[in-house]
């Protein structure tokens, strides 16, 4: 089951890159077929918490650097018929049938997908229709690599406090943090593709995810929060000069990062609460 684990986590996050890489309608079906493996994942660890078996979130790399479409729909699936062989090990066999189903359906899509060329890796560092400075555009590439890492493993932090957490109020806000980092990380990578500069999320350490103290980790995400809100109010005073859209991008996403604050010393008053009542 952990090697299971391992390569749905593998797949979730290839189709993932290929949906920031394509310019076509294709995008959107490989985001959904994203959010549907993701699924996949989430409940093979949830058989993997019930029985007691052991697990982490290390993965082997993805090498996605491609010039057409096709390159990378091919790999994914040929992952997803590596995938399907394996279900044998899953003992939940309504589950393995789920999972086997979605497999064989989302070939049959990504097999008949138009090939496009791939412009993810030609390290342009432009945006269409926006011309930035030397200055405004090195900024903007900071914080994309630094942003979308952040993103991906926030996504994995609240997935696996999620897991491990029958608390509803908690998982209520867990599961909007996990949104809301989906959400950034896609347009922080649909950016990074257009620019030319699309890389995989390096793998997070266990220690990042399986916290021995869930209020630290709140107190010190908190901060985190607040120093990303100030990348975002100086990506937005970098660029204005040169694009208002873009800055008022990054004042949407800056706000949103208000309310993620407020939701987590919810989060961090509510695990207080419970320890004084405990």
């Amino acid at each position: 089951m952990k090697n299971l684990l391992i390569k749905t986590h593998e797949l979730w996050l290839e189709t993932l890159m290929a949906g920031f890489m394509s310019r076509t309608d294709s995008r959107q079906k490989l985001y959904d077929f994203s959010n549907i493996i993701f699924r996949h994942f989430t409940w093979i660890e949830r058989g993997m918490i019930n029985s007691g078996e052991s697990y982490d979130y290390d993965r082997d790399s993805i090498p996605i650097k491609v010039e057409n479409l096709n390159s990378i729909l091919i790999n994914i699936n040929t992952r997803m018929s590596e995938l399907d062989l394996q279900l044998v090990a899953c003992p939940d066999k309504s589950l393995a049938q789920r999972i086997s189903s979605d497999i064989k359906y989302m070939q049959k899509v990504i097999s008949g997908m138009k090939d496009e060329p791939v412009t993810s890796f030609d390290t342009s560092r432009k945006l269409d229709g926006i011309s930035l400075t030397p200055e405004a555009t090195d900024a903007l590439t900071l914080f994309l690599f630094e942003e979308s890492y952040k993103e991906y493993e926030l996504i994995l932090i609240y997935n696996y406090l999620q897991a491990h957490s029958d608390d509803a109020f908690i998982n209520r806000i867990y599961q909007i943090m996990i949104d809301e980092s989906n959400f950034h990380l896609r347009s922080f990578g649909q950016m990074m593709s257009e620019m030319g500069i699309l890389g995989v999320p390096r793998v997070i350490h266990r220690s990042l995810y399986q916290v021995e103290s869930v209020e630290q980790f709140l107190r010190d995400g908190i901060d985190e929060e607040i120093a990303a809100k100030e990348m975002c109010k100086e990506l937005s005073d970098a660029v204005v000069k040169d694009s208002k859209e873009l800055a008022h991008f990054f004042d949407f996403i800056n706000f949103q990062e208000d309310y993620h604050i407020t939701l987590m010393r919810e989060a961090l008053e509510h695990y207080e609460k419970a320890k004084l009542d405990g």
